[in-house]
Order: structure tokens, then sequence, then C-alpha cells
């Protein structure tokens, strides 16, 4: 047994970190916003995604800004959903459609995961009542990405001539502004369906996983990058589930995760060395992993440099785990 004064050390020092970290706390708070700046911000940006999606395109705000946070660098990211399509898994999935909506079949025999070929529906017929933009975006009867995605920046440009690609995204020369059109699923699709029923322990809850899983699945107009059929696929998205995971996060986590963001931006990308190692994505993936595994009554205030460093501490392995990747493949 302890005697009483290593107890009493014990207590004192986390008495300590517990006070530094309460500190911490308000000082990022003053700095990144605390909770109810980042409701006002969501609210502002939900709003503005309504105003828009009350017309025939639906607007989805994400990246930083759309999850609440005013970071330093951030660009807005915009996604728009063509509802000039409907994807479907199979063919036993298709729904009637009363307006002239063009139905597309998932091929993914032939493509990387997380990828796949978008191919029409065996009765529809392509040369009545649909646009040049839509006609001139397929190859066959493929939908080719690479097509699409330069069919509508050609609309785009009518408007603002300041336009280049950027990935899967129709950018501002700037790149303060990356717009993405995007196709939808409404079901959830059967390669992510590992998600829902692996095992976690209490985050995210039941309903949660129940609300992500009635959003469905957007496309994004990219392919694998050097693959022999890279303009004809298309990469599965689950830009709407991520959103809602972050809006589940409670201050400390949302905090931890603009911190870890901060880092990347500030610290890693100005490090020629080190330059295009990580991205935000992959911390967000962090944070998701972390939360799934740990306890959620140690996100809190008082424990927030506990939980940073915990954080970094994987972080640290991930890249441990690319190096050795990296130099497998080079060898």
């Amino acid at each position: 047994m302890l005697p009483f004064s290593a107890i009493d050390s014990s207590l004192e020092k986390l008495s300590g970190e517990n006070t530094l970290s309460l500190d911490f706390y308000k000082y990022l708070c003053q700095k990144i916003g605390n909770e109810d700046e980042v409701k006002v911000r969501r609210l502002t940006y939900i709003i503005d995604d309504l105003g828009i999606s009350s017309t025939t395109v639906t607007e989805i705000t994400s990246g930083s800004k759309g999850e609440g946070l005013q970071l330093k660098g951030s660009d807005l990211d915009l996604m728009f959903i063509d509802p000039s399509f409907k994807v479907y898994e199979s063919e036993s999935d298709f729904v009637p459609q009363s307006s002239k909506c063009i139905l597309l079949l998932m091929k993914t025999e032939d493509t990387h995961p997380c990828f796949t070929q978008l191919h029409l529906v065996n009765n529809h017929d392509l040369t009545v009542d649909h646009g040049k933009r839509i006609k001139n975006s397929f190859l066959g009867r493929k939908l080719s990405s690479e097509l699409y995605r330069l069919n509508c920046m050609e609309d785009i440009t009518i408007v603002d001539g300041m336009m280049k690609i950027h990935g899967p995204c129709i950018s501002t020369t700037t790149e303060t502004i990356d717009t993405a059109w995007c196709l939808k699923c409404d079901k959830w699709i059967s390669q992510a369906k590992p998600w829902i029923i692996r095992p976690r322990r209490t985050w995210p809850p039941l309903d949660l996983i129940s609300k992500i899983i009635s959003c469905g699945v957007l496309f994004v107009p990219i392919g694998y990058k050097g693959s022999s059929n890279e303009i004809l696929q298309w990469r599965m998205s689950i830009s709407v589930a991520e959103k809602c995971l972050i809006f589940a996060f409670n201050h400390t986590q949302l905090l931890c995760y603009a911190l870890l963001k901060i880092m990347i931006k500030d610290i890693v990308e100005k490090q020629e060395d080190l330059k295009n190692l990580l991205c935000s994505y992959f911390v967000k993936t962090l944070m998701f992993w972390m939360l799934e595994e740990s306890d959620p009554s140690i996100w809190r205030p008082d424990k927030i440099i506990t939980c940073f460093m915990a954080c970094l501490k994987r972080l640290n392995i991930l890249c441990r785990i690319f190096n050795i990747i990296a130099l497998f493949y080079s060898q």
C-alpha cells in the first residue's frame, strides 16, 4: 500500500494536470471557438444549404467550415447532388422514377476498393430529353467521371472564368472554394456495411448509426489514380456520414480534432521532408477510431491534454506504418 505522502503527491500532481488542462481548454475555446460559437457557425451553413436545397439541387457544405470550425487557411467545400441521376447497387433495388432521372448501376468488378463504374441501365435511351452536358459525359453506356467533371466545369465558367480542376472538385484559382458535383445512391451500399456491425464500445450510438445509414452514399467524379480505366471510375464518398459523426463530437473532442488539423497545416506541411505525408482526412479517420475505442467519460475539459497526447501517440504509430509501407514499395 502507498504511504499517505505518496498518495498526497499523486493527487497534487493530478490536480495540477487537471488545472493545466482546464486552462488550455479555455484558451482553445477563445482561439478556435466555444460551444455556442460552433453551433452558430453550423446553423449558418445548414440554413444556407437548406436555401439552395429548396430548388432541384441539394447542397451540402463540408470541410472544416461545414463542421463548425473557422481555421486559418480553411477553404469552403461545397457538394451538389446532381438531380439528373440516381445510382443503384443492384437492379433489384430500382425504384420507378416519376421524373426524367437517369438510372445508373454500380459495377465494381474491375475497380479498386472504394471505387466503382456507373453504367446506364439496359432500357435507358440517352438520346431522348437530356442536355448536351449529360450526353457528352458518357463513353458508350458508361458515365465517365473525367468527362462529367470537365462538362460541369464548362457550365460554371460561363459565370466565373477563374476555375480549375482540383481532384474531384472544381476550384477557384485561389483554392478558397472547392465545388464537387456528385451523384447519390439512397441506400447504404454493401462495401460499407461492415462499419455498421463492427465491434465498438459505445460510440457512435445506435440511433446515430441508423441516421447515417438512411443518408445513403455519394459518388464523386474521380477515379483511382493510375488505373487503366481511371476516367470511368467514381469514388464512393461518405461525407454526409462523416459530417454527422463530427456533429456528434463533444466540445473536447472537437477541439482535439481542430488541434490535429492545425498541427498538420502549420507544422507538418511546412517541413519539406514531411510535406504530403499526412492530410486532414487521416486526422478525421484517426478521431473516429479513437472515439470508437475509448471510454467517452475521458473526453472532458480537464483531460484535454491527456486526450490530445493520446491522439498524437496514435498518429505517430500510423506515421511509422506509412513509412514502412513506403520503404517496402520503394525497394
